[in-house]
């Protein structure tokens, strides 16, 4: 078993303890975390070691999980692969493009491997679908949430739009070269809404709308390719798929049946993928394990984050520029 800590003891922070405590590959250490008096009540009410010095905890793990604000990431993740320590780093991996491609080099100077937790690769709706999406043209994406202070200090596109923007560049093997977004603070200094369209160098197009001041939540993406419609909705864990084929002669009499202007005949018919119930940050931990035990890549390397993270920003950038 992989002897891990876990740094930020927030409300992210207990859900990786309960589950890392929980898992058959680790054996969870103990925490750290910059408040010291929440961390002991946390410590009391859970019985986890609190570990006041980070030094000291990091000499006592294989693995660290870094929870805490993206502010933090990087000088803390810097410090674990410095003493050699593998990573799992919460999205966004860092809170500038340069800090990420430094640890994406100090990964490899000290040869150990780090993870980001881009969760929604491990929403089972996703896992069901993802083979499925071949070269789609056509990607809209939604996901509102209602208002909660937490995770108000970084734009709404770092906070929730990045989830998005992950799963796009996973299924879209092009590069994007264009960028126009438009972004608006309501509550908070940065912006609370955003509308982002990418482009990319095959000529698919994504349109992501994030919003954290909405009346009610939602996580829905639509996938459109030839022949085929995807949709996954990320928050109710299911998805369908709508695709044609060429029609039978003959059809039956509950076909569904669309005829072009040029006289071609397609059949419409339906996909349910029936997605396996899971915990996705279990999963996403687990399979962190197996890559280091398998010496194996990592679900999410840090270059794939990273190039989530260049996008985001590129997002935000554009708010400025536009």
């Amino acid at each position: 078993m992989l002897k891990v800590g876990v740094v930020g003891a927030g409300h992210l922070g207990k859900i990786h303890l309960k589950l890392l405590n929980q898992s058959d590959k680790y054996q969870l250490i103990g925490f750290h975390d910059t408040n010291k008096e929440a961390s002991i009540k946390v410590a009391e009410e859970f019985g986890y070691t609190y570990y006041e010095d980070l030094d000291t905890l990091l000499e006592a793990i294989d693995v660290i999980n870094i929870v805490c604000p993206t502010v933090a990431h990087y000088a803390i993740a810097k410090k674990a692969i410095s003493s050699k320590k593998h990573v799992f780093i919460e999205k966004p991996i860092t809170h500038h493009l340069e800090e990420a491609k430094e640890l994406i080099a100090l990964c490899k100077t000290h040869n150990v491997k780090g993870q980001v937790g881009h969760v929604e690769r491990f929403n089972p709706a996703f896992l069901a679908t993802k083979d499925k999406i071949k070269q789609p043209m056509f990607i809209e994406t939604h996901r509102l949430a209602e208002f909660n202070p937490r995770g108000t200090d970084v734009p709404v596109v770092l906070d929730l739009m990045i989830h998005d923007i992950d799963v796009i560049l996973s299924v879209v093997n092009s590069e994007v070269v264009n960028i126009n977004s438009s972004g608006v603070a309501v509550i908070s200094e940065t912006p609370d809404i955003a509308n982002a369209r990418l482009e990319f160098e095959n000529g698919c197009v994504a349109n992501l709308t994030s919003s954290r001041i909405s009346m009610k939540n939602m996580r829905k993406s639509r996938f459109f390719q030839k022949d085929a419609y995807i949709s996954i909705d990320f928050l109710e864990k299911n998805c369908e798929i709508v695709k044609m084929k060429n029609a039978p002669e003959i059809p039956g009499e509950f076909d569904m049946i669309l005829e072009n202007a040029e006289g071609i005949k397609k059949q419409i018919y339906f996909e349910n993928p029936k997605p396996e119930n899971n915990n996705a940050i279990l999963e996403e931990v687990n399979a962190f394990a197996d890559a280091i035990n398998n010496n194996t890549s990592p679900a999410v390397t840090l270059e794939q984050a990273t190039k989530a993270l260049e996008v985001a920003l590129g997002i935000i950038q554009n708010f400025k520029t536009a």
